[in-house]
């Protein structure tokens, strides 16, 4: 697990970075949000960004607008000495985990890594799940998609074949191979894969 650390005061980043690398974790610091915008990996991995929220030019609140925009759900630490309640309400609003104020108590910031890690984690095992349900409803093939749609808007077979045109004996096989391609053990799983992926009902 990477803590990312964006602060422009060089004497704060490095304590900072001492304190962060003593509790056990890997760190990876920048003078500036567009240097770790610039240094950014594609994919980051289960990580956290604990962020200076007042910094020449870009911004630590306009790094978070950013990241969201081009959709890098790391979990955000701001840290300013100079934030006011506006501000962190917007910061957390935006989804950040904390807004800590300088100077920011080790056991404090700490704490505040420790659960945006773990909500990193979640995310990533849910973006991981999301990509293997997309990737199996990406094998059916366009007939099974179509029988999809109808089953998870609660049509029975019958009534599946009557909107397609078909018999209900080649409903069954359809539906039977859309179960078994997207590891679905019941209609109620299916209906939830088919809701996480945004597929609409017929």
């Amino acid at each position: 697990m990477t803590v990312f650390l964006v602060d422009d005061d060089n004497s704060v980043r490095k304590a900072l970075a001492r304190l962060i690398r003593a509790a056990g974790y890997e760190i990876k610091a920048f003078a500036s949000a567009q240097e770790f915008i610039e240094s950014m990996p594609e994919t980051a991995g289960v990580g956290c960004l604990v962020l200076d929220v007042r910094m020449p030019g870009f911004n630590g609140l306009d790094l978070q607008n950013a990241m969201r925009a081009a959709n890098m759900p790391i979990p955000i630490i701001f840290i300013t000495g100079h934030g006011d309640i506006p501000m962190s309400v917007r910061a957390m609003k935006a989804g950040a985990v904390d807004f800590l104020a300088k100077p920011v108590q080790s056991k404090v910031l700490l704490r505040a890594i420790d659960q945006a890690l773990a909500r990193a984690a979640l995310e990533s095992k849910d973006l991981a799940e999301t990509k293997q349900l997309q990737a199996c409803f990406d094998s059916l093939t366009p007939r099974e998609q179509e029988v999809m749609a109808l089953v998870v808007s609660g049509l029975l077979n019958k009534q599946v074949a009557h909107e397609l045109g078909t018999v209900e004996k080649t409903v069954k096989v359809h539906r039977a191979r859309v179960m078994t391609k997207m590891g679905a053990a019941s209609v109620a799983d299916l209906v939830r894969f088919a809701e996480r992926l945004g597929i609409p009902a017929k």
